[in-house]
């Protein structure tokens, strides 16, 4: 079976987790993904968050199916290499600070010059352009100007983030809808490789929905709301009687009959103000203490149970350990079995989205630093003993 990325040649020059993430997603589906780390200690992310025997779990996860090239990027050798690499590489993926791939002689016109079909995908902090282009920008500093930050916790307290590096992530996914773009111009012959320029901060604001509208016709700027869905009604998180919480979004208009009848309140269901979103909105809290006093008399798998038999959406809310021994997350093969260097049993995340006829597979976990700098180098001719040379000469490990 081809994977529907196969012949596709990605380099990657990124450190930590926007660039990375966004080549770890083509490489699952068939893209040759090459790796460039730095000598010596290589990616930062080896020794980020839980280890095990030294090297980062999450690093075998987000390295699964690259090839590390291990290399020098300040000698005029490893540039060369990289140049070498590019002539036959569909997709170039970087993280860099806006300006660093120029002073490593690899700017957008000598990579263009040398293969008008490339496309580079440059990820960072706020663009390629405007009066912010050189700041730094982390994914949480994304979050924070993209305006996530400020409409998440709880209302009357300091905003709150989410417990992952979502900024990172979202230039991640955006990043690669683009790459595909812009290969989908160039093997469908309309033209030749881009830039494509993502911004950590634009990617939050991307999902930020009528944000700005609502601002700009109405002066409203959306608040922090706790576990309750903005103008949106009902919708929000609601405790039970064993001290668990239950997510319901009871939201449309017939949803909305359906859990009021669940919960023996058909008056409410009835009642003609109630009849439309707007009108449930403007009074949110009635509803939500309606549902809460409800809630909060059942245990959570009796609320769970009543809620599924009315058909109204409503989940708890998992932990890692819950999604792990779900049977939904294992009968979707999203709970993968995986091996570590020296045999040990992992479990790792599986592959999204999940494709009918090309599905995504891994392959291997993330490589040891350098792993593949002997068969990438010969794959692009360079003799055994060129390559024993330039590692005598600190270019490649």
């Amino acid at each position: 079976m081809t994977a529907p990325l196969n012949g596709i040649r990605v380099i990657e020059i990124g450190t930590l987790i926007a660039a990375p993430f966004a080549a770890r997603l083509m490489a699952e589906f068939g893209a040759e993904v090459i790796k460039i780390e730095a000598m010596g200690q290589g990616d930062p992310l080896r020794k980020w968050r839980k280890l095990h025997e030294g090297t980062s779990l999450w690093w075998y996860l987000q390295s699964r199916n690259k090839k590390s090239l291990a290399l020098n990027l300040k000698s005029p050798e490893g540039i060369a290499i990289v140049k070498q690499l590019a002539e036959s590489t569909d997709v170039l993926i970087e993280n860099l600070r806006p300006g660093a791939l120029e002073k490593l002689g690899l700017g957008w016109d000598v990579l263009h010059a040398l293969n008008p079909k490339l496309t580079l995908v440059r990820i960072s902090g706020y663009g390629q352009t405007g009066p912010y282009r050189d700041r730094p920008g982390f994914g949480a500093i994304g979050e924070a100007m993209g305006g996530i930050r400020y409409t998440t916790g709880t209302p009357g307290t300091p905003p709150a983030r989410v417990g992952v590096s979502l900024g990172d992530s979202l230039a991640s996914m955006h990043a690669v809808m683009g790459a595909l773009m812009a290969l989908l111009r160039v093997k469908t012959g309309q033209g030749d490789g881009q830039i494509v320029d993502v911004s950590l901060a634009e990617s939050v604001f991307n999902v930020m929905e009528s944000l700005v509208p609502e601002y700009d016709m109405l002066g409203h700027i959306r608040e922090r709301s706790g576990g309750a869905l903005p103008g949106i009604a009902p919708s929000n998180t609601y405790p039970t009687a064993d001290g668990a919480y239950v997510v319901i979004a009871g939201n449309s208009d017939p949803i909305f009959k359906r859990l009021m009848l669940a919960i023996g309140r058909g008056d409410l269901g009835e009642n003609p103000e109630f009849a439309h979103n707007d009108g449930r909105a403007a009074q949110c809290a009635l509803l939500d203490e309606a549902i809460s006093v409800w809630s909060s008399s059942l245990p959570i798998e009796e609320v769970l149970r009543v809620l599924e038999q009315a058909e109204v959406p409503a989940g708890r809310i998992y932990n890692v350990a819950d999604i792990v021994a779900d049977p939904h997350y294992q009968a979707r093969g999203m709970i993968l079995d995986a091996e570590l260097p020296g045999g040990a049993a992992v479990k790792m995340p599986g592959i999204v989205p999940k494709l009918s006829e090309t599905p995504g597979a891994v392959n291997w976990q993330g490589p040891s630093l350098g792993q593949h700098t002997d068969s990438v180098l010969d794959s692009l001719g360079i003799t055994a003993a060129d390559i024993q040379r330039l590692k005598q000469e600190g270019v490649v490990q």
